[in-house]
């Protein structure tokens, strides 16, 4: 063969609008990143190439694009956009570490989400349900309560009791300050981290008295967790403790530490605050499904107080809180940095290339999921889930990355979604829309208000 019968191989980019064009997206994408993004797919397709300011972003919406990325040629990519600039504000957590850091934090945190483990914190949980089903009832007839801020404050209190061994609800002003914290963090990437944090602005200001009570948060649980060495165990806290102990840099250790749990409390009490508060909006405006749940409820509470094995019994209850994390995934958005040159679906990918893959559009390709915005827990029956390609689902990402706390959050959101379906009613304010605001989670905006009945 000669040489000028050798052709190189084909280039194919992905389609998507000029960068003339895309000049007028970066407004919209501030006011509302989900809207812009589902255009995207909906006019470009499965693979769309979006010139943003400096950055392309490589956007990939099929299954097979997500086994790729985050599992397959995974080695391939790191943290992207979004993380890489939060890393300035929450440190270098299980979150947005990368490489031998990443790995030797999942093996210090990994053992506290064991089954074993877990399946003893089930009585924790049942009683923080409980709990807040008696300060919802005291409520009832009152007016709206905002449902967001309960899930939160909930979601922290189980995290506490299950994770840490302490009492969180002792640190009056934590949910603010990680409201604050992830503010900023959505701020740093959406200016690409191009804002000085020396400058004293009013945004500024709030974030570093945030960070700095969180801060003493960490201070607090380390100092008395070592205080009381006799108290040693399984929990969170000890385990960091241990992890840091033979740093020869006794500063950077404290400083890890402190990245690394108010990572965990971050991610791990918001995620599932998100799950619940959309749970509960679903099923307001589903009554026929939320009268299922509460049947299954009154069932399995009924067989006497809760078990591990008591929660296979919560089987609609699971199959509800699944298809609203297909609708609503907490983690919406996965963004990666590819290291070298890639083919992504037959498209050519350039080192150094901002990826996203987000599980909100994934879950709603209509090639996947018929009737898409259609709430249909029975999508989840065991009978519809044979033969579903396995990434079309991924609300707790997939490969190496997958969410460690995935179980714990599962757990949780079935035992307070029951409990609050058993006796109480919860309805929406009318008039007041209900719609998505992706921060580090796809949360509720501006809260959720809802009148409480009890049954």
């Amino acid at each position: 063969m000669s040489a000028t019968s050798i052709q190189a191989p084909v280039v194919r980019r992905p389609p998507g609008p000029s960068r003339a064009a895309a000049l007028g997206l970066l407004p919209r994408m501030v006011r509302n990143r989900l809207e812009v993004m589902a255009w995207a797919v909906a006019e470009y397709g499965e693979a769309v190439r979006v010139p943003l300011g400096p950055k392309t972003l490589y956007l990939f919406n099929h299954p097979d694009h997500a086994r790729h990325v985050l599992a397959d040629n995974a080695a391939n990519y790191t943290k992207g956009i979004g993380l890489t600039h939060a890393r300035r504000v929450i440190g270098d957590g299980l979150l947005t570490s990368e490489g031998e850091l990443w790995r030797k934090q999942r093996r210090v945190i990994q053992p506290v989400f064991q089954a074993k483990r877990l399946a003893r914190q089930v009585d924790a949980i049942a009683l923080e349900a409980e709990a807040l089903v008696d300060r919802l009832r005291e409520r009832a007839g009152q007016g709206p309560v905002d449902m967001r801020q309960e899930m939160t404050a909930l979601t922290l209190g189980v995290l506490g009791r299950t994770l840490i061994d302490a009492d969180l609800g002792a640190f009056e002003a934590i949910g603010e300050a990680f409201e604050t914290v992830q503010d900023q963090a959505m701020f740093e990437m959406m200016s690409l981290g191009t804002v000085p944090l020396w400058l004293p602005l009013p945004r500024t200001l709030r974030f570093r008295k945030a960070k700095r009570y969180l801060q003493e948060v960490t201070d607090s649980l380390a100092a008395d967790r070592a205080a009381h060495p006799d108290g040693f165990g399984d929990d969170v806290v000890s385990r960091l403790i241990e992890s840091v102990a033979d740093e020869p840099d006794r500063d950077a250790g404290r400083e890890r530490m402190r990245d690394e749990l108010v990572t965990l409390l971050l991610a791990g009490h918001e995620t599932t605050a998100s799950t619940l508060s959309w749970a509960l909006h679903l099923l307001d405006r589903h009554p026929e499904v939320r009268e299922r749940v509460h049947q299954e409820a009154v069932e399995v509470f009924s067989r006497g107080p809760l078990d591990s094995a008591a929660l296979h019994g919560f089987t609609y209850t699971s199959m509800v809180l699944e298809e609203v994390m297909r609708m609503y995934p907490p983690v919406w958005l996965l963004t990666r940095i590819a290291r070298e040159p890639d083919r992504i679906g037959g498209f050519t990918v350039p080192a150094g290339a901002d990826v996203i893959i987000s599980p909100y559009l994934l879950h709603r390709n209509a090639g996947f999921w018929p009737d898409p915005e259609r709430f249909d827990p029975e999508r989840f029956a065991s009978a519809s889930r044979a033969g579903r390609e396995r990434y079309s689902y991924i609300p707790f990402g997939a490969g190496p990355r997958f969410c460690v706390g995935n179980n714990l959050g599962m757990m949780e959101a079935t035992i307070v979604l029951a409990a609050l379906c058993r006796d109480l009613r919860l309805a929406s304010v009318p008039g007041r829309p209900v719609e998505g605001e992706p921060m580090l989670t796809l949360r509720v905006r501006g809260g959720l208000p809802m009148t409480v009945a009890a049954r």
